[in-house]
């Protein structure tokens, strides 16, 4: 078939994204015309496929570049169990994978707990959790996510309104990796419209989850998750002020602001090497600060030395990344006052913090104890 320009334009991003990922020819037969399976010990490419029309057309894109490159292109098809007809539209889904010729294609049905962090989040844990799985148990190499640029700039302004810094700006990576599974967004120049007049060119159904407010002609109610109601109702208020594209604006600079991010977080990345250090619940030897800590106590330390004359910025990512390791979730506030222990050291008695941990500055080492184990010292 003759492809369009908008076809063209997106088979050139999934293939540049399966390139940048490693994933390249298998062999120069692939270069010659006719059919040429993929080897069974080819990598295997799956995507995530909820079969609303950015999946659906990323899955047909997939399977036509992962077939000129010699490589296997599956999907994993998640039913959330949300609404009385997901298991019929799972069904759907995978028939239709199957149609346009991707295997393997799995389907798992997974169980969403809100709990305290509502619908959406359960919902996508939950899902990542289940795709993962999925991934290592087929041996995945690369599991290919189908947000594009609507999506960004949606996933931006959530951020914003929820009063992200520097990573809210970012937005989503181009790649990432999870669970031992690497995952990517080869779509996440491309918009909606696009992914929209794909699956129209290809001649595939897709469906539309009612949770996204699609055609409802009046502004969406609380009701709705968070994420539909900034695409139908804030972008287009947005857009309507500015008078011109906002999404595309929006997913340029999160391109920036992901730049600089992830410089941070090389940064970061090098000084935790060098001035953390992880103890597993275990005493730190007598010849260290720590020599007054009974054993089991002290969980981390942190070499204040090595922090004191870096930038803000990376300081408070090291000491919250610190307290993250430990399975904490830290508020600004902890995070601020540990960082006065490294630059406005004047002998400060121990920080309580969330998850029965206290933090306290001994010499040259900040000590992070489980059960406040400082907290009378």
């Amino acid at each position: 078939m003759a492809y369009s320009s908008i076809l063209k334009h997106m088979l050139g991003e999934v293939r540049a994204c399966l390139e940048a990922e490693g994933i390249t020819r298998q062999s120069r037969k692939f270069l010659e015309h006719g059919h040429h399976p993929a080897g069974q010990d080819s990598p295997l490419v799956m995507v995530a496929c909820s079969g609303g029309r950015d999946s659906i057309a990323l899955a047909s894109l997939a399977h036509t570049v992962c077939g000129m490159l010699g490589v296997r292109c599956g999907a994993v098809v998640i039913d959330h169990g949300l609404f009385e007809a997901s298991a019929a539209l799972t069904r759907t889904v995978v028939e239709r994978c199957h149609g346009m010729g991707l295997s393997p294609v799995v389907d798992r049905r997974i169980q969403v707990l809100p709990g305290g962090k509502g619908v959406e989040a359960a919902a996508r844990e939950a899902r990542y959790s289940a795709i993962c799985d999925t991934a290592g148990k087929e041996q995945a190499a690369l599991v290919l996510l189908a947000h594009t640029a609507d999506d960004q700039a949606e996933t931006v302004l959530m951020g914003l309104l929820r009063g992200g810094g520097l990573s809210a700006l970012a937005g989503m990576p181009r790649s990432m990796n999870r669970d031992g599974v690497r995952f990517a967004r080869p779509l996440l120049d491309c918009t909606r419209r696009q992914t929209t007049q794909a699956c129209r060119d290809l001649h595939l159904e897709w469906w539309d989850d009612p949770s996204n407010g699609e055609g409802v002609g009046t502004r969406l109610s609380a009701e709705y998750p968070l994420r539909s109601r900034v695409r139908h109702d804030l972008i287009p208020m947005i857009e309507e002020f500015w008078g011109s594209d906002i999404v595309t604006q929006l997913a340029i600079g999160a391109k920036s602001a992901r730049s600089d991010q992830d410089y941070l977080e090389r940064r970061v990345d090098e000084l935790m090497d060098a001035a953390v250090t992880l103890h597993d619940g275990t005493a730190i030897g007598e010849a260290s600060p720590t020599e007054d800590a009974s054993a089991g106590e002290v969980a981390l330390s942190v070499d204040a030395k090595a922090l004191e004359r870096e930038h803000p910025s990376i300081r408070l990512r090291i000491l919250s990344r610190s307290l993250e390791s430990l399975g904490l979730a830290p508020a600004r506030r902890h995070v601020e006052a540990m960082d006065n222990l490294v630059v406005k050291w004047h002998g400060q008695g121990p920080i309580v913090i969330n998850g029965g941990y206290s933090a306290l500055r001994r010499g040259h080492v900040i000590l992070i104890c489980k059960d406040g184990g400082h907290a009378n010292r």
